[in-house]
Order: C-alpha cells, then sequence, then structure tokens
C-alpha cells in the first residue's frame, strides 16, 4: 500500500513538473482526471444544503470550470497543497453560478432578512446568544413555527464562511501587508465568533467547517437526527453572520 501511494505521488509530482514546462493540454487532462473527485466531494456538500430542485450535475459543471481554473493558476512553488487551493476555487465557482441564477424566492429573501435582522438585534443586546423562545417571541411565533421557519432558511447557509474569509490571492498579484493585516483580523473575528456559539453549535461548526464532516456523519457523532444537525448549522451561521456584520459596522 505504502509503496502505492509513493507512486502515485511521484506520477502527480512528474504531471505538475511537466505541465508547468510547456503546459501540454493532454498532461492538463491528466491532471484533471487526478483531480475530479474533488469536484464530486465539494459539489456534494453543498449540494446537501439546497433545495431537491437545484440540478447536482449543474454544480458539478460548474464546479469543473473551478477545476481548470486552479490547476491553470497554480504555482507549485509556493508550498500551497493544490487540494486546498483547489478547494476555493471549485467552491468559489459553484457559488459564483448560484448567486448569478438568483436561485432563492424573494419571499425567501425576506424571511432571512428578518430572522437575521432580529438574532442580531437580540444578541447585540443581550450579550450572549439568544434562545429560540427569545427568538421566536421577538418574530412573533412559535417555537414550533420557529423551528419550521429554519429548515426554510436551511438553504441560505451554503458555505457562508466564504463570504467574510478571504480566499488566496489571485496568481500575478501582490499582497500588501495590510492586505495580511486584514485577513489576519478577520480569521480572528471568525474565531471569536465562533467562541461565542452555544456549545452544540459550535461542534456542528467545528466538525462541519473544519474536520469537513458531512450532516449525516456529524448526526451520528452527535446521535441527533441529521434535520436537528441541520438545525443547529443554520442558527450558527445566521450568528455568525450577525457577530460579524457587527465587528464590521463598529470599524466603519
Amino acid at each position: 500500500m505504502s509503496n502505492n501511494l509513493n507512486e502515485q505521488k511521484y506520477y502527480i509530482d512528474d504531471l505538475w513538473n511537466a505541465y508547468q514546462e510547456d503546459r501540454n493540454p493532454e498532461i492538463r487532462e491528466k491532471l484533471v482526471h487526478v483531480y475530479l473527485s474533488l469536484v464530486n466531494i465539494i459539489a456534494g456538500r453543498i449540494a446537501i444544503s439546497l433545495p431537491a430542485y437545484v440540478d447536482r450535475d449543474d454544480l458539478i459543471s460548474c464546479g469543473f470550470f473551478g477545476l481548470l481554473d486552479a490547476i491553470e493558476r497554480y504555482e507549485p512553488t509556493r508550498g500551497n497543497k493544490f487540494e486546498t487551493y483547489a478547494g476555493v476555487r471549485i467552491r468559489g465557482a459553484i457559488l459564483d453560478s448560484l448567486r448569478a441564477k438568483d436561485w432563492l424566492p424573494v419571499s425567501l429573501r425576506q424571511k432571512i432578512r428578518k430572522y437575521e435582522h432580529v438574532v442580531s438585534e437580540l444578541e447585540a443586546n443581550f450579550g450572549r446568544a439568544a434562545t429560540d423562545q427569545e427568538i421566536a417571541d421577538k418574530l412573533g411565533v412559535s417555537v414550533n413555527d420557529l423551528s419550521v421557519l429554519l429548515n426554510q432558511l436551511n438553504v441560505a447557509t451554503v458555505i457562508p464562511l466564504e463570504e467574510y474569509v478571504k480566499s488566496e490571492p489571485v496568481r500575478g498579484t501582490t499582497v500588501s501587508p495590510s492586505d495580511n493585516i486584514e485577513h489576519k483580523e478577520l480569521q480572528d473575528s471568525l474565531a471569536k465568533a465562533i467562541d461565542k456559539l452555544p456549545e452544540k453549535e459550535r461542534l456542528v461548526v467545528s466538525l462541519y467547517y473544519y474536520d469537513e464532516l458531512t450532516l449525516k456523519e456529524i448526526s451520528l457523532i452527535l446521535k441527533l437526527s441529521e434535520a436537528r444537525i441541520s438545525q443547529l448549522h443554520t442558527k450558527a451561521v445566521f450568528r455568525m453572520r450577525g457577530y460579524l456584520s457587527r465587528i464590521k459596522s463598529s470599524l466603519i
């Protein structure tokens, strides 16, 4: 097994070296074949949070173009792992496509804005995470109705951390010291936002974004239903958005 892994690594390294020399389309095709599973994995993770009418094959097609872009821009000499770099490009291509199609109904957008505003306002006033009862009271609905609403809002929380944390710089651009400082500040703010989450929500965020587990895998670990994990994820995302928005507003 070890020998096979070493052989595969040498094979991939040789492909990258050859492609860097003459950008041969045939070698690029081989690199695509090596990393194509990345597109399927990322598209699958994003599809989990989307309505059934969003075609997964469309996500894969968009992700494929993200992979091609990553292969074209990647510079092995920088020392970055390609899978990490490509993951950002693939996610970005899929999310850009979803935004361009404006697939969220207007009525849902209104619910999203109202819920996000209420959570942000309550937590700014309390200085802590608002409970379901407090949020429901502010919205003028029952806790059961709030649970139904959270299920609807889940589709708006696709890879939300990408909105706040900048990806790697585009090839050929230089990053100024001030850009590095801003990136570090955003990372610190994100860490603080996660720390302020209730325990279960914090754990879900950690397992989902950092350990890259699926909601189903997290449900098995925490011994909760997948629907409940999805709700915890949705609530965590809106809390973080509110916290990060308040941080941004205070800096303006």
